[in-house]
């Protein structure tokens, strides 16, 4: 139990703390701004240079792919559309459970709106229990903890590949009507940067398989990220920061343990920078993400924007293919603003699915008795949990 009485001393250090951070907080926004005005006089230099010393470079800044300055109101949704989404939950294994095993749930869901259609609202489970699911991971290193994460991702992308792809093929009346699938969270997998490539090829491909097939039926793909932390666009400003001829960090800087002279603005981040920017309802500039992780994805690059939703600033992402196509990013953009009006703050049907995928402490406790009564009906003995297990479930704090 927390002590709220000892605690109540260290608020006030706090609070000063904070106030001296949101001082510095709005020098280093109004730098961010200066910065800005005179890197987009002269952006299509910058974004040469970038990539010439792309290998030099020891920080990770996006390209834009608009000016700078961009500010785009977007359209009302159609009054027809359909959005799918999914999200995951898990029950992790546990040796003092009566069976050692992983189960992972996905929330499924597809919205239709001006279709006189019912929606889906569904979980679908999948059990992990033979020994090529527990422990294959071990033998890289990787928890098994860790790897029930890594599948999940794989599950929901793959379910959502295959809801949105079966509801829009074969052609039917819904075929023209405009779609957008979601999911919570980025497209770039920073993970797989961690694990061995024999692990990631097990996780990876039938990732991007997923995309492939969502392409294939012209769904557009969105990772929707709330309370984004990246500085990965305002990163560019830094290659206007620098005060040598050219960024090359590896010659000029490679030898600093401080601050590089280009980080003037750090740790002023995306979100902060462009909600001085963006009005509700607009979208910022179009960025193509340089992060090295995406050269595992072949041809498959990520693009992203922020977007004022009204309640915050959302980092948006979205594959190439979709960036590329004006209609289509701004179709996607509308419906996921909708979502988000729809769901007071936050996409609505991400917040279903993820309604439907989380496992409360009820729900454990039926999986286990269930597994129990079906071990006991096939003719296994002494079937239980172990005592530290039964103890804890019993406590009387």
């Amino acid at each position: 139990m927390l002590d709220l009485t000892k605690l109540a001393g260290e608020i006030p250090n706090i609070s000063q703390h904070l106030k001296g951070e949101a001082a510095a907080g709005n020098k280093r926004l109004e730098l961010a701004r200066t910065l800005l005005s005179q890197a987009k006089i002269k952006q299509e230099k910058l974004v040469q240079s970038q990539q010439k010393w792309r290998d030099r470079i020891i920080f990770s800044a996006a390209i834009p792919i608009e000016p700078l300055d961009t500010c785009i109101d977007l359209d009302p949704a159609p009054y027809s559309h359909t959005v799918f989404a999914t999200d995951g939950s898990q029950i992790s294994p546990s040796h003092h459970e009566i069976a050692y095993c992983y189960l992972i749930n996905v929330g499924r869901v597809m919205l239709h709106y001006g279709q006189s259609l019912y929606p889906l609202l569904d979980s679908s489970p999948e059990v992990f229990y033979k020994p090529e699911d527990l422990y294959v991971s071990r033998k890289w290193g990787i928890r098994t903890e860790e790897w029930m994460g890594y599948r999940r991702t794989v599950s929901e992308i793959s379910v959502l590949a295959e809801m949105a792809s079966r509801w829009v093929n074969p052609p039917g009346p819904h075929f023209d009507i405009p779609n957008l699938a979601m999911v919570d969270g980025s497209l770039i997998y920073w993970f797989l940067e961690s694990i061995p490539t024999e692990a990631r090829d097990r996780i990876l491909p039938p990732i991007l398989a997923a995309w492939d097939r969502l392409r294939s039926v012209n769904v557009p793909l969105m990772g929707y990220l709330s309370a984004a932390r990246s500085s990965e666009a305002i990163n560019f400003l830094r290659l206007e920061a620098c005060p040598h001829p050219n960024p090359n960090c590896m010659t000029h800087c490679g030898s600093l343990t401080d601050k590089l002279p280009c980080q003037v603005v750090e740790p002023l981040r995306d979100t902060s920078f462009w909600g001085n920017y963006l009005q509700p309802g607009q979208r910022g500039t179009l960025f193509r993400s340089s992060q090295r992780i995406l050269d595992l994805y072949g041809d498959r690059k990520i693009y992203f924007c922020y977007v004022n939703v009204g309640t915050e600033i959302a980092r948006i992402e979205i594959p190439e293919w979709v960036a590329e196509n004006s209609t289509l990013l701004n179709q996607a953009l509308s419906l996921m603003l909708a979502q988000v009006y729809k769901g007071y703050g936050y996409p609505i049907a991400l917040a279903e699915a993820h309604n439907k995928a989380v496992v409360r402490g009820g729900d454990r406790a039926s999986f286990f008795a269930l597994l129990e009564q079906q071990m006991i009906r096939t003719g296994l003995r002494n079937v239980g949990t172990s005592y530290k297990e039964a103890r804890k479930r019993g406590s009387i704090s």
